[in-house]
């Protein structure tokens, strides 16, 4: 087994007033060689929009972008026709392929929203561009994984282009689970969303994160109560990036 080790307070971070973001890979003002990716997980940002900002329409191709609200509603408008908003409890997934143009807005006037903002390298260029949301919240399941992405539209959650599973864990204290990788070629990025657990040997606080490869399984034992986000994704770059 093979491991990375990211602290919260070693992430890249941006405070523009009304978006105050953090980054675990290189993003935008913050680059660093030794933090680009994690396999074919491209951008994990942690972002905070404050009320009645966002981002303005910007243009997106050959990535698979998925959106976690934590707090607040987040609306979204995009070329394709859509305009919908999402809230803790969804997930939200844009395949941006040939070129989609979209905005994120927060639209309420008395708080702000948090989400997770992730970018994944789809196993090939070009396809066509696609929107979906779904809830999640009605699947969850304590002391136990829930699959909230993966390659197979026909599966539990979200579909994206690329052989990747996506599980959502809330754990109560003393709780533990074995969590056995899709693909043995598979990596998975730990993200403590809060709360803290042991993970692989490392304990991991709240926004730390942890890349795991090279193995078949491993254990998760939380330290105290804890949310934690989950991201398998394949090690090796897709021939179009090499």
């Amino acid at each position: 087994m093979k491991t990375v080790y990211h602290k919260a307070d070693t992430r890249g971070h941006a405070n523009h007033g009304w978006l105050n973001s953090y980054h675990t890979f290189s993003f935008a003002g913050y680059q660093n060689p030794e933090r680009m990716n994690f396999g074919v997980l491209r951008v994990l940002n942690d972002d905070t929009v404050s009320q009645g900002m966002g981002f303005g329409t910007h243009p997106h191709r050959d990535m698979e972008i998925i959106s976690i609200p934590l707090e607040g509603d987040l609306e979204h408008k995009d070329s394709m026709g859509t305009t919908a908003v999402i809230k803790k409890g969804e997930i939200q997934v844009m395949s941006a392929g040939t070129g989609v143009q979209h905005s994120e807005y927060n639209k309420n006037k008395d708080e702000p929203v948090k989400f997770l903002q992730i970018w994944v390298f789809p196993r090939e260029v070009g396809v066509k561009p696609r929107y979906d949301q779904q809830s999640i919240k009605h699947h969850e399941n304590m002391n136990d994984f829930q699959q909230i992405l993966s390659p197979d539209q026909n599966d539990a959650g979200v579909w994206i282009h690329q052989d990747a599973w996506f599980n959502l864990a809330n754990f109560n204290k003393n709780n533990s689970k074995e969590y056995k990788l899709n693909k043995s070629s598979n990596g998975v990025y730990v993200f403590v969303l809060s709360g803290s657990a042991k993970i692989a040997d490392q304990i991991l606080k709240s926004r730390d994160g942890l890349g795991i490869w090279d193995t078949q399984s491993f254990n998760i034992e939380a330290v105290e109560d804890a949310e934690i986000l989950l991201m398998e994704v394949p090690m090796e770059l897709p021939a179009y990036l090499k």
